[in-house]
Parts: C-alpha cells; structure tokens; sequence
C-alpha cells in the first residue's frame, strides 16, 4: 500500500510556465487526504520559496516551503559532510548560491575547494575558462545533477549535464553528481518523509533519473509521459517503472494496485 509519495516537479507538474492538465488535482488529492508527500527536484536554480510561489503562481495552493527538496540542497548537504567551510566556486542559479551561503560556505571565483555547476542560462565561456583552471589547480568539480535536457514550453533546453559535458571535456575529470539519480537524494527525501520506501512512490517523467533513482532506493515508481520519456522510449531501458500513466492527474494512490 502506497502512503508516501515523492515527485518530480518539471515535466510533472509543469512544462516552463504552462502547469501540466491534472496537476492541480494530484496535489489536491494529496492535501486533502493527508498525504505525506514531498517535491524532489534536479531544478538548482530555484529555492523551495521559489518553487512555492511558482505553484501558486500556477493555481496551485497550500504547499509548504518544507515540501521541496532540491539537488542544491542536497549537494550543499553533501559538501558539508566533507569539508565545512569549503571555498566553492558556481556555476548556476541563485537557488544554488543562496544553499551553498546557508550552509556556511564561502564562495569565489579566483580560488576553490570545489567547482559546484547546476544549470543557468547565463553559462558562458569566462565560467568555463574559470572552471577549467580551477579544477587544473585541485579543485573537486561537483554536479547538482546529470540532466542533459529539461523539458520546455517549446519543446527541450540544454540543462546542468550539458554543461558538465564542457567543463569534463576540457578537463578530462569527470564530475561527481549529487542529485537523481544518485540514492543520496533518496535517502534526504525518505529521511524528512518518515516513511519506508516500499510504501512510497516516486513519481518522475524520467527513466534515466526518477524511475532509476526511485527503484534503486526499493520504492515504487510512476511514469509520466507529460516530459521528457514517451511511451516508445521505455523498452530502451533495461528496468521498468511499476506503473505508466499519461499524466500525473491520472495517479490517484488509493486506486493502485488493485
């Protein structure tokens, strides 16, 4: 029996700024049943405020602030247990920033213990040119999460992987990725739920991250074919999701399995 469900807020939720049909009803059914529930995100340029006020922003009431988790919160998590009070140099938004300040890190661009990259669309040559020497000169280059593409009104954008792809080429270092589908963000996600993960869903609109992640970590898995994964791609992947579903309006837990 399903009494937890943890999901994936881009191609799930929402497409840019354009909520995703069904949406609202999903996270309804959540609030109102008492749903334990959190949003688990590669997005590492917004912080949980962000993503509160871009949900209202969509018509979507009642979420908290403590219902996010974010790839740059755990990256900041994870960075803390190695070497508190780091010197780190970004590359991403400010959510990334702002995690990487609260978690008591200093941040600069000329030395660093580590080069920490998410994505942002303000990616330039002067950042990788910086990044590249940094890391020529020690420091550990770290990645918020492997996305390659996120899905978009228009169709798909460039994400964190494909600027990991420029800073490993020229580098030859190969990064170490925080986020899905990495079990660590699992494991934060299970931790503030309670909640055993054979009793949990991962809902996700991506094989290679969300479905993964979430069937690595024992919980069960939701596809949704509103992102980025279509219906021809699953066969490609050698694992399966427990369920597929056209959108997220569709899953109502209560009903699966029966």
């Amino acid at each position: 029996m399903i009494r937890a469900v943890i999901s994936d807020m881009d191609g799930v939720l929402y497409r840019g700024k354009n909520l995703i049909p069904g949406a609202k009803d999903f996270v309804t059914r959540l609030l109102e049943r008492k749903t334990p529930f959190l949003f688990l995100t590669n997005n590492s340029e917004q912080t949980p405020i962000d993503l509160k006020r871009k949900l209202e922003s969509l018509g979507i009431e009642g979420v908290r602030e403590e219902n996010f988790i974010t790839s740059a919160m755990a990256t900041a998590e994870f960075l803390r247990s190695q070497k508190p009070g780091a010197t780190i140099y970004v590359i991403g938004g400010g959510g990334l920033a702002s995690e990487m300040y609260r978690a008591g890190f200093s941040l600069s661009d000329s030395h660093a213990d580590y080069v920490v990259v998410g994505k942002t669309s303000t990616f330039n040559f002067e950042m990788l040119k910086k990044a590249v020497r940094l890391i020529e000169k020690g420091a550990k280059f770290i990645g918020t999460n492997p996305d390659v593409i996120d899905p978009a009104e228009e169709g798909i954008e460039p994400a964190c992987g494909t600027l990991l792809a420029a800073i490993e080429a020229a580098t030859g270092k190969k990064p170490y990725i925080v986020g899905k589908p990495n079990p660590m963000m699992m494991l934060v996600a299970k931790r503030h739920l309670g909640c055993h993960a054979a009793e949990t869903l991962m809902v996700g609109d991506r094989m290679d991250t969300d479905i993964v992640g979430g069937m690595e970590a024992g919980m069960k898995t939701a596809l949704v074919l509103s992102g980025v994964t279509t219906k021809e791609m699953i066969n490609d992947f050698p694992y399966l999701p427990n369920y597929v579903f056209n959108h997220v309006g569709e899953i109502d837990i209560e009903k699966l399995g029966e």
